[in-house]
């Protein structure tokens, strides 16, 4: 019984509050309030996850460097299989990619590739994006003995250590 007086009693203060406004020429809106874009959408309402995320995004200044993580993480379906079981990019910075690579043979592989890598990343990225890969080789080399054990005089033409 106290539930239907309460809610008579809303409906009541909520119709007085409407015809004041009315009065003062403040009415409510009956079309939800439009973005900048021409989409209709008020705020508060609900919207798809998607769409949030790129507005996060684009707000944020972050879809550059949230495409290049992308295809970062998506690097084997983008340059393949087999050359990503041996290459994996390292960074980006101003239109650069970094790629490392396992071995000499296969950073001579991607350098060979290289121009086709940007159109690749650019494909994926946007036009323009990547501007050049450079390519590193695997990180050290062949361990040089320490100590003081020494050959003593000048290298031969066959010497190819070091």
């Amino acid at each position: 019984m106290a539930a239907a007086r309460g809610a008579a009693l809303a409906r009541e203060k909520l119709a007085q509050a409407k015809a004041d406004a009315a009065r003062r020429g403040q009415l409510p809106r009956t079309e939800p309030r439009r973005r900048p874009g021409g989409q209709r959408r008020d705020s508060g309402d609900p919207q798809l996850f998607g769409r949030a995320i790129r507005d996060l995004l684009a707000d944020r200044g972050w879809e550059q460097p949230a495409a290049i993580g992308g295809v970062f993480g998506r690097w084997r379906e983008i340059v393949g299989s087999g050359l990503a079981e041996h290459t994996r990019p390292e960074s980006f910075a101003d239109g650069e990619v970094i790629v490392t690579a396992d071995s000499t043979a296969w950073a001579t592989q991607v350098r060979l590739l290289a121009s086709t890598l940007v159109k690749r990343l650019n494909e994926e990225l946007g036009d323009g994006t990547v501007k050049q890969v450079k390519v590193r080789g695997p990180v050290g080399g062949p361990a040089r003995p320490e100590g003081g054990l020494r050959v003593r005089g000048s290298r031969g033409p066959r010497d190819t250590y070091g």
